[in-house]
């Protein structure tokens, strides 16, 4: 069925700091196509989300990224706010566990400001991509063909800019999560 996510497991890579709703709103459209989805991060518990620059929900931790390994998942999706990726930009085991998906050829999805991770993963070179504005300079600093459009996909690889594009991004997402490997995406790590 199209749009369907049945066994697949989709990796949620977040710290603290994390934009609520760009966790929220694609977790829940994961679920509803049928993804297991397991929230994954350096932080141990519970992570702090945020409304902007307001503290928001905090979210239980189904893995500690320790122990995570990106063999065991399909796909991984990472949300923005200003603070998480911040964190994980720095974290070479989040940074190790980001290439992994792009060298085993695996989609990523990534909104707001999550693609400075990817630019710290070094993965970002010769790819179509957008991101939050405030960032889209370092994209395009770091190589990336940086557009100001709401969804922009390219070989699995698929990024938005705010809040207002999720439901583009996760449309996007579920369809590209669901092809599966995409060999373009291997070639960016390498």
């Amino acid at each position: 069925m199209a749009n369907r996510l049945d066994g697949r497991k989709i990796a949620v890579l977040v710290a603290n700091g994390f934009e609520q709703v760009e966790l929220t709103e694609p977790v829940k459209a994961l679920k509803a196509a049928g993804a297991d989805v397991k929230i994954v991060s350096p932080e141990t518990g519970k992570v702090q989300g945020v409304n902007h620059d307001k503290p928001a929900d905090s979210i239980a931790v189904d893995l500690a990224l320790e122990r995570a390994d990106p063999a065991q998942f399909d796909a991984l999706m990472l949300p923005g706010g200003v603070m998480n990726p911040d964190a994980l930009r720095i974290n070479e085991s989040a940074i190790a566990f980001t290439r992994a998906f792009f060298k085993a050829g695996k989609p990523v999805a990534a909104i707001c400001h999550a693609p400075q991770l990817l630019i710290s993963a070094g993965v970002v070179k010769g790819r179509k991509m957008t991101g939050y504005k405030a960032i889209q300079v370092d994209l395009a600093n770091a190589g990336a063909q940086v557009s100001d459009t709401a969804v922009v996909v390219d070989q699995g690889l698929v990024t938005s800019r705010n809040p207002g594009d999720i439901p583009a991004f996760n449309a996007k997402m579920i369809e590209e999560f669901g092809e599966g490997r995409h060999a373009g995406q291997r070639t960016a790590a390498e």
